[in-house]
């Protein structure tokens, strides 16, 4: 069980603002890309030191401005080629958990895209070796516990994600808690990878799925009846079909919503309009829980999304206390942890909402 009763903090003073609580509240972050979490000042310090050049800015901050998931994308990518060595992708893992353990999140399943970085020739041990290299550097700085989800590009299709399996599941590392399916949804559908999901789940691996961000609600029910998933991150297409909203509320699936990236890549760009999809599933009582996607790529961070969810989307101290809660229910931890974080992290909870009232 990981230990993160020093990171435990019982509130001491009454509350002046909302704010001071969501700042406070303990968190777990379940939808979080590593590449997506490269500061843009890292970016160009990589770039420069290993000879990549990036596209054109007049602020290094202007590299992180799109309109659309193909315009997002291409810069994910050109900024996923800065990062080379082992200590590169130390030096990714341990600022964004950095960033994490700022925003009070205490447990982090965050994803990578291997894929992304073989053309440059980079191994997937390099990789991992200096991943898991930043998780241990930042466990010990900020007592902040994390496990990886390898990301499989649909783009690149079966095969290639078969032959990533392969690699991980060599590799044996305990850190490598599941796998996702990642990448842009439209034309990539997910009953193709129903196999290799499948291969995945036998050798004991948690898997999950983007569906529904910028693919239609269909893509949410393949990825559960064709990939075995619990989990659906984004899945804002979900309000479309009223029949699969009932279906998803009955069984309990949880959708990993990220308010920032929403208002860009989704099509629901008003955070405050009531028919915002976050705000409908919430209402609807599907279980949706907060996370930050590609923090600094957004100009957010974790406490962002927070303020974000209990502004503009309506969340209460009380949706805020089930977000978190449902996040450790649907996290991949074991059972003893996660019973243990409920009745710990609730009554936490309780108490800073009583300060707040």
């Amino acid at each position: 069980m990981p230990n993160l009763k020093a990171k435990e903090t019982k509130g001491t003073a009454t509350m002046t603002s909302m704010s001071e609580f969501l700042a406070r509240v303990p968190k777990i972050e379940l939808h979080l890309h590593l590449e997506g979490s490269i500061r843009p000042e890292t970016a160009l310090a990589l770039s420069v030191k290993n000879g990549v050049k990036l596209p054109p800015f007049q602020e290094v901050k202007d590299l992180y401005r799109y309109e659309t998931l193909e315009e997002f994308l291409a810069i994910y990518t050109a900024v996923s080629d800065s990062v080379v060595s082992a200590d590169d992708y130390r030096r990714i893992t341990y600022e964004m958990l950095q960033s994490c353990a700022g925003s009070n999140a205490r447990y982090v399943e965050f994803f990578f895209s291997p894929q992304v970085h073989f053309p440059n020739g980079i191994s997937f041990d390099t990789q991992m070796d200096g991943i898991t290299a930043g998780m241990a550097d930042a466990e010990r700085d900020f007592g902040i516990v994390s496990r990886a989800a390898p990301g499989v590009n649909r783009e690149l299709g079966p095969a290639a994600g078969e032959e990533l399996l392969d690699m991980i599941l060599v590799r044996g590392d305990q850190k490598l808690i599941g796998i996702g399916l990642d990448f842009n949804e439209a034309p990539f559908p997910p009953e193709p990878y129903g196999p290799l999901f499948a291969r995945a789940r036998e050798a004991g691996l948690n898997v999950t799925a983007h569906a529904g961000e910028t693919g239609p609600a269909d893509f949410v029910r393949s990825s559960i009846d064709s990939l075995g998933v619990r989990r659906i991150d984004h899945g804002y297409h979900v309000v479309d079909d009223e029949d699969l909203m009932k279906r998803c509320r009955d069984e309990g699936i949880l959708f990993t919503v990220c308010p920032s990236t929403s208002a860009v890549t989704s099509p629901w760009h008003d955070l405050s309009a009531p028919d915002h999809a976050i705000r409908r599933m919430k209402d609807f009582d599907l279980k949706v829980m907060i996370n930050s996607d590609d923090p600094p790529m957004f100009f957010t961070d974790l406490g962002g999304e927070y303020e974000k969810a209990a502004g503009p989307l309506g969340f209460s101290p009380a949706d805020i206390r089930t977000s978190i809660l449902t996040a450790i229910e649907g996290s991949w931890l074991d059972e003893e942890t996660k019973k243990d974080w409920t009745a710990s992290w609730a009554a936490e909870i309780d108490t800073l909402i009583a300060e707040l009232a």
